[in-house]
């Protein structure tokens, strides 16, 4: 009888810490899950709860909420997990990494670009990154991949899949024509070069392409990368101007030279070959063309009064060097609010925006600008518009009421504009895709 009010007290006491692990474990769980939950409720309150770029979708009938993807993901925040299940919280922060589809361990997340509501335009481009145009490829950003790392891989990959279709009989001026010197036309143009192609790389700026343009303070995330021509590199945090550093470095020791400030006005074909025609008149005769352009293509620009002034300028590239200044920034997005922010402890800082609050900022940029509008830093213009730029003024306008506030730089952040009409002239078919899943994708 003992005996068996032993073991009943055993199993008993057994069961009892049990169901009080359980116990415990079911409360973190739904605590955890009502933490996502408001970061959620948070996110689609400030308009960054609906992706913006590539991102991933998780199918709920797959998830098993091992949230292995929340913790591959470096950006943070990207995904949650609700009642045992992958959740998207500030979905428009995802820069497409795919650190989360590769970390699934049951596949239950899969990679698109555009939603149910809003769709992206994208060319086409089939799985060797061949547009409809024989012989034109598109790798890197324009074609739905923005990351550094997967850009440099299919930069690479491209040149790879140019080289299996060249025709050594043909004897064009160039093998390929490089369009573009961003990640992705970087690491082709190293690929091109260490198989020993015959290429012409072209930049309508700067070595760096759309990372050139960053503010010089601009910290840039990536990842390791195998780059051609130099092998592994291992960057996690690295500000734009060590990674420029890095690409002048690699690209001088394999003696490649960028010809830079040269815009592409258009390509023609020319019977078995490309013709390039550039703003300067140039043309250049290749076998291939790889377009490695961003999808900002050119910067908008307000066609404004004034607009063609000195002053104006599309891009902040040393902040450090301006100060005292009357500066207009225009513009409510990312980029808009971090040069802002930068030019603010120097300079009197007046920010238009056409809207009449801030949607789609990152969580940090929107509690800085909060934090340097209620300290008097940057003084914000809501629902307001350029009417003209004057020598020494900026007129804006209001519920159609001018005003004017002294001035002496104007900064333009309004976005830039896909090539479509360039892409379209070429002959290449563009469609905007509603939840497009990626098929293919850098490792």
């Amino acid at each position: 009888m003992e005996m068996l009010i032993e073991e009943i007290s055993i199993y008993g006491g057994g069961l009892l810490l049990c169901a009080l692990v359980m116990y415990v474990y079911v409360r973190t769980k739904s605590k955890k899950s009502k933490i996502v939950e408001k970061k959620i409720e948070k996110a689609k309150e400030e308009g960054i709860h609906e992706p913006v770029s590539l991102y991933p979708f998780i199918d709920p009938n797959i998830c098993i909420g091992g949230a292995a993807c929340v913790s591959a993901c470096p950006e943070k925040d990207i995904i949650g997990i609700v009642n045992g299940k992958g959740e998207l919280i500030n979905a428009s922060n995802c820069v497409g990494h795919g650190a989360c589809f590769h970390a699934c361990p049951v596949e239950a997340i899969s990679l698109k670009i555009g939603t149910e509501k809003r769709g992206v335009d994208l060319p086409h481009v089939n799985q060797n990154f061949e547009t409809n145009i024989k012989g034109i490829f598109i790798a890197g950003e324009l074609g739905g991949m923005g990351l550094i790392k997967n850009s440099v891989e299919q930069g690479k990959q491209a040149i790879l899949n140019i080289n299996q279709q060249l025709d050594k009989q043909h004897k064009a001026e160039f093998d390929v024509i490089i369009v573009g010197a961003g990640p992705a036309g970087i690491s082709a143009s190293l690929q091109a070069k260490k198989m020993g192609l015959k290429f012409k790389t072209l930049e309508q700026d700067s070595l760096g392409g759309t990372v050139y343009n960053f503010p010089r303070a601009k910290v840039v995330m990536t990842s390791p990368m195998d780059l051609p021509g130099y092998g592994k590199v291992k960057l996690f945090e690295t500000s734009k101007t060590e990674l420029l550093e890095l690409w002048q470095k690699v690209i001088s020791e394999n003696q490649i030279v960028i010809q830079e400030n040269t815009k592409v006005e258009e390509i023609k074909k020319d019977g078995n070959s490309f013709k390039v025609v550039t703003n300067h008149g140039e043309e250049f005769e290749g076998n291939k063309v790889l377009l490695a352009i961003g999808r900002r293509g050119s910067p908008r620009k307000l066609n404004t009064d004034g607009e063609e002034k000195e002053k104006v300028a599309y891009r902040l590239l040393e902040p450090e060097l301006i100060s005292g200044k009357n500066v207009l920034v225009v513009g409510g997005g990312d980029s808009a609010i971090e040069n802002a922010l930068l030019l603010a402890s120097e300079n009197n800082v007046t920010l238009s925006y056409r809207s009449e609050n801030f949607n789609r900022l990152k969580p940090k940029n929107l509690s800085k600008i909060k934090d340097a509008i209620e300290q008097d830093l940057v003084k914000v213009e809501f629902n307001t518009a350029v009417a003209h730029i004057e020598e020494s003024e900026v007129v804006l306008v209001r519920d159609n009421i001018s005003f004017r506030i002294p001035n002496d730089l104007v900064y333009i952040f309004a976005g830039g504009e896909l090539p479509t009409q360039f892409l379209k002239k070429s002959g290449i078919e563009i469609t905007q895709r509603f939840g497009y899943t990626i098929k293919s994708h850098a490792s």
